[in-house]
This record gives structure tokens, sequence and C-alpha cells, in this order.
């Protein structure tokens, strides 16, 4: 299932240029809060060490960071990279005080570290708009160092009927929600249908298996309105 074009990098980065002054705000109104939640079960499955590396890929303004470095008593050090400078700064300025984390404007498809680099790789709501997962997923496996571990947060399929079909109409209402809080439906409307031409939670499992992953896992979160992917490089 291919759900890409050539144009879609700079699609991507015009809704984020767009969004990004209320990013928090809205992810918040859309998931009712729960988006932290699904975050904080991330890095919990995680169970982070002290003294370990990070890289945060398409970090935005760094909600996992933030919890990641929490756990680890801010004794650990984290990359937060995303092609989207505008976030990056909001990232910056909302996390000022924690001095162990690194922001850095790159792409997810070609890394600017080397080989064997980091303990653990995350990307949450991120891979859905990379233009070429592949290529990411095979750039998450160099970077890693052996035994690190790869972990992915995004939405995903419903697997109750009737929960789906909820979902769905909610949905429709997110562009208009957009519009009335950030002046264009636009982003908001690409959110939608980026969801929804995804990829399901086994489809995406063999993609990560495909690029080396060994023990490649998932846990639905909200009947699978998102869903956690847990990998390692062996």
């Amino acid at each position: 299932m291919k759900i890409y074009n050539e144009d879609k990098k700079t699609l991507v980065n015009s809704v984020f240029s767009e969004v990004y002054k209320k990013y928090d705000f809205m992810n918040d109104v859309m998931s009712f809060g729960i988006h932290r939640l699904w975050k904080k079960n991330m890095i919990n499955w995680i169970k982070p060490q002290e003294n370990t590396t990070l890289i945060d890929v398409a970090s935005g303004t760094g909600d996992l960071a933030k919890i990641f470095s929490e756990k680890t008593n801010n004794k650990s050090k984290i990359i937060c990279l995303d092609s989207n400078r505008n976030m990056l700064n909001m990232g910056k300025e909302k996390l000022k005080f924690y001095k162990n984390i690194q922001w850095k404007i790159g792409s997810a498809e070609k890394l600017p570290f080397k080989d064997n680099t980091f303990d653990y790789y995350t990307i949450s709501y991120g891979i859905r708009n990379v233009t070429n997962i592949n290529k990411c997923l095979s750039e998450a496996f160099r970077v890693l160092k052996l035994g690190g571990r790869f972990m992915c947060l995004e939405f995903s399929k419903i697997e109750n009927e009737t929960l789906n079909k909820m979902y769905k109409q909610y949905s429709k209402s997110i562009p208009l929600i957009g519009k009335l809080v950030i002046g264009n439906s636009m982003p908001y409307d690409y959110l939608v249908k980026s969801i929804e031409k995804f990829y399901n939670q086994e489809d995406l499992l063999k993609m990560i298996k495909n690029n080396g992953f060994s023990d490649v896992k998932y846990r639905n979160l909200s009947s699978g309105i998102s869903a956690i992917h847990s990998a390692w490089k062996i």
C-alpha cells in the first residue's frame, strides 16, 4: 500500500509550520489529553535507565523527551530531532531548563549521527508523516547500538467495530476544531486523511522486521486508536 508522493515532505513541513504555536494545545483538545497518557505508557514500557542515550525523532515540542528525562532523573543524554525548525524552537523554550536535552534539525530518513550511537530510538506520531518509511526504519536500525531498542507510537486501526464507527464520526469534526482554534482546517484535513491511509498494526510490524529488527511486538492503546511498536537491534 503506497500512500506517499513527491510533495509529501513539503506538505508535512507546511502543516507543522501552520500549527506549531498551538500544537500542544490542539493535541490536548483533540485527544482530551489522552495522548499524554499514551506517551507515558510508551516510556514506562521502555523502563529507561540513567546514563543512557535517546534519540527522539520527529520530536515536535519534546513531550517524550521530557518524560524520558524525568524517568532517568535527568541523568540521560537526549537528542530531539525534527525537520521543522518552528517546532524545535517551541520545544527549546518549553524545556529550556532540561540541560540534558539537545535540539537538532534533521530528517528521519538521513540521520546526522554515526552508526551504533544510541541506546534508544523513539518516534511518536511521526512515522506516518515520513516520505520513505523503510528508509526511516533502516536509519533507526543503523544509529542504535547493538542491544538498542526502537519504540514507535502511532495512530493505528481500531479493532472494535462500534468504537471504530464512533471514532470515524468524531474524526470528521477535527478539521472544524482546527479551523476554530488556529484559523485553518487544512492541517487537520491532512491529519485525518493520513491516519485513514496509514498501515495497520501487523503491516507496520512486518516493515519493522524487514528492516533488521528482532523481537518486534506491539500493544494497542484505547482499543487500537493508537499502538506502540517495540523492537530490538540484536
